[in-house]
């Protein structure tokens, strides 16, 4: 067997590796339960005190990880017990990591990897510098401190008082990186944060889901690459997003599941109660909108919501206009039952994700 067929054949059993799944704070509780129901007794959770990563052991194909939908990014991790980064340079550590570095390899086609990067406090010193200078000479990789895709990160142990752990990332980009995504558009939604929205509504394949202004498509995708649905309905005002929208649709082989429309959110020609699922990424008045459109904007796509809403329906929304919609919600009171929020940390801000139940008609 050739290199190139061994390194792309469904061979990485490993038992019990060690993994670390990178997530963003707030959404811990939607990838454990990925896992767990993913998985089983094939992995066991660890305890720590980190809000933007999951570790485990994990028994099985490595392969498998790679479809994980509400993690960002998963790693193979290497513990060791040392004071100090440089004692990496040591005989039975480095090949340790070396191993390792190649058992990540091993998992993809020849010349996957293109550069080789390091994450780590302190990457600029001599320390590394000289664990870097070994390492491409080792892997046969050149440094590329700004694109490398095959990403190590270096840092203190989270599941041990002392000692170091490096990550080695499984995958050339992110798993959050979809490769559906050919088209990308200012604000576009965070995959991750789409794939755990659509977990909160529970989706079944007799649901009749709404996308109102749907941007670049990633609820509509993320939905239905999650099951069926009986409609799946996408809106925008912008008849060039939706052009993108396709795009991505297509990429995902959904296209024919999705009527898209170029239409107002507030003003959608469907009748009364036509949808019990309806999502929506609403602008935050940053990339997309302006606060003050905003202000027009939420209160009539929560009455044009609620028109469209079956009973029970679910709402989900996103916003990192927390204070608007707050302020608009105890007007909706006997409409829009909030059943949850959750708080997500995306990039230095701070959105929520809203789950709305819509109350029975009176």
């Amino acid at each position: 067997m050739s290199k190139s067929a061994k390194n792309t054949g469904r061979h990485a059993h490993t038992p019990a590796a060690m993994i670390c799944c990178e997530i963003l704070p707030g959404l811990q509780p939607f990838a454990q339960e990925e896992l767990t129901e993913r998985f089983g007794k094939r992995i066991i959770l660890l305890a720590h005190d980190k809000p933007d990563a999951i570790y485990c052991t994990y028994s099985g194909d490595l392969h498998d990880l790679f479809s994980l939908r509400t993690v960002v990014s998963v790693y193979l991790m290497q513990q060791f017990a040392i004071p100090r980064p440089r004692a990496l340079l040591g005989h039975e550590h480095y090949h340790r990591l070396l191993q390792a570095i190649a058992d990540a390899r091993s998992l993809h086609a020849d010349n996957t990897f293109s550069g080789l990067r390091i994450s780590a406090a302190g990457s600029d010193s001599s320390v590394f510098a000289a664990l870097i200078d070994q390492l491409c000479r080792d892997t046969g990789l050149p440094y590329d401190d700004e694109n490398g895709d095959l990403l190590l990160r270096v840092r203190p142990s989270a599941l041990t008082e002392d000692g170091w752990e490096v990550l080695i990332r499984l995958t050339p980009r992110p798993l959050a990186t979809r490769p559906w995504r050919v088209h990308n558009m200012p604000g576009a939604l965070n995959a991750t944060i789409a794939a755990a929205m659509i977990e909160m509504t529970n989706p079944r394949p007799t649901d009749r889901f709404l996308n109102m202004m749907c941007g670049s498509g990633t609820l509509l995708v993320e939905r239905l690459l999650r099951c069926p649905a009986t409609l799946a309905v996408g809106c925008d005002i912008d008849a060039n997003a939706l052009v993108g929208t396709r795009q991505n649709l297509e990429a995902a082989k959904v296209a024919d599941k999705v009527l898209l429309c170029a239409w107002d959110a507030t003003e959608l020609p469907f009748v009364a109660n036509s949808f019990n699922v309806i999502c929506a990424d609403l602008p935050w008045g940053q990339l997309v909108g302006t606060r003050a459109d905003n202000t027009a904007l939420y209160p009539k796509m929560l009455t044009e919501a609620a028109r469209l809403a079956m009973p029970s329906a679910h709402l989900i929304l996103l916003t990192h206009e927390i204070a608007l919609l707050e302020r608009i919600l105890p007007s909706f009171v006997n409409v829009w039952e909030v059943q949850d929020v959750v708080k997500v940390l995306q990039g230095g801000l701070h959105p929520r994700v809203y789950v709305l139940r819509r109350l029975p008609l009176a």
